[in-house]
C-alpha cells in the first residue's frame, strides 16, 4: 500500500448533519454480548476516514486469474485491470510484434511511491498476437515475466479520486445502517403480528366448531352493530382471549410501534437523508466534466442515484404515516374489545379508553387479516401496492415540474425501493473508474 499526500478537501456533511447513525442493535442482544459483532461505542469507522483527510492510501492486490485490484483506504474499489487483456511489446525478441500473456497469474506487485507506475511479477505464456499456433521460441515464452504498467491517472486525479471515494465509502456504511434497520424492524413487527394472529386465529376455529359459516370480521361487525353475542365470539372473548390476553397483544403491538419509530427516527431516516446529501454532492462534482468524467463520474448516472435516494425518503415518510395510522386503529379495536370483555363478564367499563366505531369498522375490513406494515418491509418485485389513479396522475404531472421521472415508485415497498438503490449503487461501483 502506498500513501500520497493530497490537498485538504472538506467534507461538508458534518456542517448539516449530526454524526452518522450507527447500525441498530439486534433484538435480544445487549451491549457487550459476545454474539454481537459491533460495539455500539466503536468509532473505528469514523476514525478511519477522519485520519485520511490529508492522504491517499491505495492498496493493490492480484489473483491467479491475472486481475489487479486497486482500493482506496484498502476497502473502496477504484479500478481493476486484467493483464491477460493487455497488448505490449517484449524486449526479449527483436521483432516489433505485439504480445499478450496467456493464462497469466499474479505473483507479486509493487506500487511506486509516486503512484504513477506499478511493477508486476507474474507467470504465464507470452504469446504473439495474431501468430499461428507454433512451438517456436519467438512465438511462445513460458515462465515468469516482469511488467511495468502506467497508472499515472492516480497521480493526476488523486484529489478527485480521494474526494469521490470518501463520499462513496461513507455511503456504503449508511447502506449497511439502512439494511440492518429494515431487517430489525421486520423482525420486531413480525413477532408482534405472530402473537396477534396466534390469539385471534382461535376465533376462526371456534366458528367452525359451532357449525357457523360466517367470518370473524362478520361476527365482530355484528357485535359492533348491537346484535346478540354469538356463542363462538362469547367463548373467544371470555375464555380464549380474555382481558389478560388482550392486554398482552395490545402491549406487543404498541411496543413494536415504539421500537419501529425509534429505529426510523434514530437510524433509518438519518441514514437515508445523509445518502441523499452525499449523492447530491457527487452530482455537483459530476458537472465538472473536465475533472471527474475521466474517473467515471457520469452525470446521467448520478442523476439516477439522486432520484432513487429521493424516492427512498418519500417511502420512509409514507411508512411513518402508515405505521401511525395502523397502530392507532389497532389500539381503538383493542379498546372496543376490552369493553366487550368487561360487559360480558359484568364488570364496570366506565374507566376504559374511548373508541371510534368508524376506526373499528375500518380495522375489521382492511386490517384484521392484512398487514400493510409487514408488506412495506418485504423486498419483493411481485408485489404491487395499490395506489389510487388520482394520486398516480398527480405524481406523473409532478415530473414536468422537476419531480421524479419514475412515477411507479409508490407501488413499490420500502424494502424494494432500498434494494433498487443498493443494487444500482453496487453496479455503479463496478464500472466506476474502470
Amino acid at each position: 500500500m502506498e500513501t500520497v499526500a493530497i490537498q485538504h478537501i472538506e467534507d461538508r456533511t458534518p456542517r448539516f448533519f449530526p454524526p452518522a447513525p450507527r447500525v441498530p442493535q439486534t433484538p435480544g442482544l445487549v451491549q457487550g454480548d459476545s454474539s454481537s459483532f459491533m460495539d455500539e461505542n466503536d468509532d473505528s469507522f469514523r476514525e478511519l476516514f477522519d485520519s485520511s483527510h490529508q492522504q491517499l492510501d491505495i492498496l493493490c492486490s492480484g489473483d491467479k486469474d491475472g486481475n489487479i485490484y486497486f482500493n482506496i483506504f484498502g476497502i473502496f474499489p477504484i479500478g481493476k485491470v486484467n493483464i491477460r487483456d493487455i497488448a505490449f511489446r517484449s524486449p526479449l525478441v527483436e521483432n516489433h510484434a505485439s504480445y499478450q500473456l496467456m493464462d497469466a497469474s499474479i505473483c507479486k506487485m509493487a506500487l511506486s511511491s509516486d503512484i504513477c507506475h506499478i511493477m508486476v511479477l507474474c507467470s504465464g505464456v507470452l504469446t504473439e498476437i495474431g501468430s499461428e499456433a507454433s512451438d517456436t521460441f519467438e512465438s511462445h515464452l513460458q515462465g515468469f515475466h516482469s511488467l511495468v504498467l502506467d497508472c499515472s491517472i492516480f497521480q493526476e486525479r488523486k484529489n478527485e479520486l480521494h474526494q469521490v471515494a470518501r463520499q462513496a465509502s461513507n455511503a456504503e456504511h449508511l447502506f449497511e445502517v439502512i439494511r440492518k434497520s429494515i431487517d430489525v424492524m421486520s423482525k420486531q413487527w413480525s413477532d408482534a403480528m405472530h402473537m396477534y394472529h396466534e390469539k385471534f386465529n382461535t376465533l376462526s376455529t371456534l366458528i367452525v366448531d359451532h357449525g357457523l359459516d360466517s367470518s370473524p370480521q362478520e361476527e365482530f361487525l355484528s357485535l359492533l352493530g348491537g346484535a346478540r353475542t354469538s356463542p363462538p365470539v362469547h367463548q373467544f372473548l371470555v375464555t380464549s382471549l380474555g382481558e389478560a390476553g388482550l392486554k398482552r397483544v395490545g402491549k406487543a403491538v404498541s411496543g413494536a410501534r415504539k421500537e419501529l419509530q425509534k429505529i426510523v427516527l434514530d437510524h433509518l431516516q438519518p441514514a437515508a437523508e445523509m445518502i441523499a446529501f452525499r449523492m447530491g454532492e457527487l452530482r455537483g462534482l459530476s458537472k465538472w466534466r473536465a475533472r471527474y468524467k475521466g474517473i467515471g463520474l457520469e452525470e446521467s448516472l448520478i442523476d439516477d442515484a439522486t432520484e432513487k435516494a429521493g424516492m427512498l425518503l418519500v417511502q420512509i415518510e409514507r411508512f411513518i404515516r402508515i405505521l401511525s395510522s395502523v397502530v392507532q386503529q389497532f389500539s381503538k379495536n383493542f379498546n372496543w374489545l376490552l369493553k366487550c370483555v368487561k360487559v360480558l363478564m359484568s364488570e364496570p367499563s366506565d374507566q376504559l379508553l374511548p373508541f371510534s366505531s368508524e376506526l373499528v369498522i375500518i380495522f375489521l375490513k382492511f386490517l384484521y387479516d392484512q398487514d400493510p406494515i409487514g408488506t412495506l418491509l418485504q423486498d419483493t418485485k411481485l408485489l404491487n401496492i395499490e395506489v389510487d389513479s388520482e394520486t398516480m396522475q398527480r405524481v406523473a404531472e409532478l415530473a414536468y415540474f422537476g419531480g421524479f421521472l419514475d412515477s411507479e415508485y409508490l407501488k413499490r415497498t420500502l424494502a424494494t425501493e432500498f434494494q433498487q438503490l443498493e443494487s444500482w449503487y453496487a453496479s455503479y461501483l463496478q464500472c466506476l473508474f474502470a
